[in-house]
């Protein structure tokens, strides 16, 4: 029981510290492990999908016995909730979101559309330089969406379910996604893995995060039928999910034409709304922030009722 309830304040006091402190801007633990994560590739790499699902194994074990690791050294009542709070701070990522979208916001309030082309790399990876204010805003809505659900909701999940091996063993297979499961002619077979293991590791936390995103909307029912008539269309199994009941929380109209280099990908338009404007970016923070309360406390007692 002193565990448990250990476990419950440190994945509390995680949330707290991570909307309180910004990531540092070199040496964050998520950065490192991206760094050997990086150096570990170029002695795997090979254009071979049981290549890449090997690369991902001894990722994601690393990361998982790195976690047990830490679960096994803080055993005291005091180290146990500074270790898991350290542990969350570490793998969360919802205000360090929300502080970009502000900055964005901030920047399409000038009409400085240059600055904010190049601001919103640091949310997309698609081209930015033929976008104008509204295409901007979209595209910003569209990953504090997707990410309320990669970078809050579903490490909660894991943690809660599994606690810091599974925190950090989540974190591995999301940063692998990004680095090598996206479509290309180098990762189409060397990172099938990685993004394969994503999908099933969000599955069940994007489903939740849209009926959080419906419940704190104040318009539940509204939200959960745009989100369940929409996610389907869009390509990902999970996103949909989050960026339809996103769609349906701001009453606005995502999707539409992305650039991802000399790839274009036509995305189905989610929501009934009209087109996402600078004024939308601070609305989606504010749901991003009541989002992950309510998934902190509901983390919490999913770790109290396992003990």
């Amino acid at each position: 029981m002193r565990n448990a309830s250990g476990s419950a304040i440190g994945l509390l006091a995680g949330v707290v510290v991570d909307a309180v402190v910004a990531d540092p801007r070199s040496g964050h633990p998520v950065a490192v492990f991206g760094r050997a994560a990086e150096a570990l590739e170029r002695r795997m790499y090979r254009d071979s999908r049981a290549c890449g699902a090997a690369f991902a194994l001894v990722c994601v074990v690393g990361a998982a016995s790195a976690g047990a690791v830490v679960e096994r050294a803080s055993g005291g009542r005091v180290a146990r909730p500074v270790m898991v709070a350290a542990a969350t701070w570490a793998v969360l990522g919802g205000e360090s979101l929300r502080r970009e979208a502000a900055v964005l916001r901030e920047l399409l309030t000038r009409d400085d559309l240059a600055a904010a082309r190049e601001r919103l790399t640091h949310l997309v990876g698609r081209d930015p330089s033929g976008l104008d204010g509204s295409e901007i805003a979209r595209a910003a809505v569209e990953s504090v969406a997707e990410n309320t659900s990669d970078a809050v909701v579903a490490p909660l999940f894991w943690g809660a379910v599994g606690g810091v091996p599974a925190l950090f063993a989540y974190r591995a297979v999301n940063t692998l996604d990004a680095m090598v499961g996206h479509r290309s002619a180098r990762y189409a077979r060397f990172g099938w893995a990685s993004a394969r293991a994503d999908d099933v590791a969000n599955l069940i936390p994007a489903r939740i995060t849209a009926v959080l995103v419906a419940l704190v909307s104040g318009r539940p029912g509204d939200v959960l039928r745009i989100a369940r008539r929409d996610a389907r269309r869009h390509p990902s199994p999970n996103s949909g999910w989050c960026e339809a009941a996103f769609a349906g929380a701001l009453d606005v109209r995502l999707g539409g034409v992305n650039v991802y280099g000399d790839r274009v990908e036509e995305r189905p338009f989610l929501g009934d709304g009209k087109p996402p404007q600078a004024a939308d970016l601070p609305r989606a923070g504010v749901l991003l922030r009541r989002v992950t309360g309510v998934a902190a406390v509901l983390a919490a007692l999913v770790v109290w009722a396992r003990s």
